[in-house]
């Protein structure tokens, strides 16, 4: 079995959602529950309340550091369309777009459209003319998807998707890959609350139980889907779990690979 790694850009700053949603009071509200209950220390809890000040909420460049250092390829999911408290603007999408390209990270488009073959096709069409890029494939911001999603994300032209959260080896749709992920850092850590639910020792040992499986289930690949702005002391046990769960990979020999990668296997 071998790992694809990746990870959705929900969020670059919080003023991109003043006047605009609710993401930021929700925010302040979750923390302090998460403080009382003892899932996250006070130090943790002004960490948060600073991002604010210091507006930011990416942290890609240093996740990506981390990656280099394990040698983990990874892809990452961007939007070019607003939806759901995905808000920056397309010019902030763009800016992020060529800076993972000069970083040689693999990049395509956090799709916000999942009903209309229109929509979709349209959302494809702004990421090819931002990216410059002709193969590329996608994620679905919340993982939404109906019956005719997949197959109108191949007739809009995406090379692969990974919006499909299941225990299965990643299969053909007309021309199009679907690869299936069983890991992402919101189910294992936040479920089956909305807020942080489990401590470190806890989110790895359920992250344990479903590496068992997909190896008892002889699957291919692992996948996996890690939030970038998680990577940070604002947000401790999600940092130490996502570092904990490299290095455990990387200890039993699990190769990382792409998803390009990941094709060029599929289709010898």
């Amino acid at each position: 079995m071998k790992a694809i790694v990746s990870h959705d850009i929900d969020h670059l700053s919080p003023s991109e959602h003043y006047l605009k949603d609710l993401i930021v009071p929700k925010f302040f509200v979750r923390s302090k529950i998460e403080l009382l209950s003892g899932k996250i220390s006070l130090t943790e809890y002004f960490n948060r309340i600073g991002d604010v000040f210091k507006n930011q909420w990416q942290h890609i460049e240093s996740l990506h550091q981390f990656n280099i250092k394990y040698s983990v390829p990874t892809t990452y999911f961007i939007g070019v369309s607003q939806g759901l408290g995905l808000s920056y603007s397309k010019d902030k999408s763009a800016y992020w777009i060529h800076k993972l390209q000069e970083m040689g990270c693999s990049v395509g488009p956090h799709g916000i459209e999942f009903e209309s073959l229109d929509k979709i096709q349209s959302e494809y069409n702004s990421f090819k003319q931002t990216s410059g890029q002709q193969c590329f494939g996608t994620r679905m911001h919340y993982i939404r998807t109906n019956e005719h999603t997949f197959t109108n994300m191949a007739k809009a032209g995406y090379v692969f998707d990974s919006s499909e959260m299941s225990f299965k080896a990643p299969y053909k749709i007309d021309s199009m890959w679907e690869f299936p992920f069983q890991i992402m850092d919101s189910y294992i850590i936040e479920k089956p609350k909305q807020w942080q639910s489990k401590n470190f020792h806890q989110s790895c040992e359920e992250t344990k139980k479903i590496i068992d499986k997909a190896v008892d289930m002889q699957l291919p690949y692992l996948g996996i889907n890690f939030h970038d702005r998680y990577f940070s002391s604002s947000h401790k046990t999600w940092k130490d779990w996502y570092m904990w769960l490299i290095e455990y990979l990387s200890g039993n020999k699990i190769e990382f690979v792409s998803f390009n990668q990941a094709i060029k296997e599929l289709e010898k």
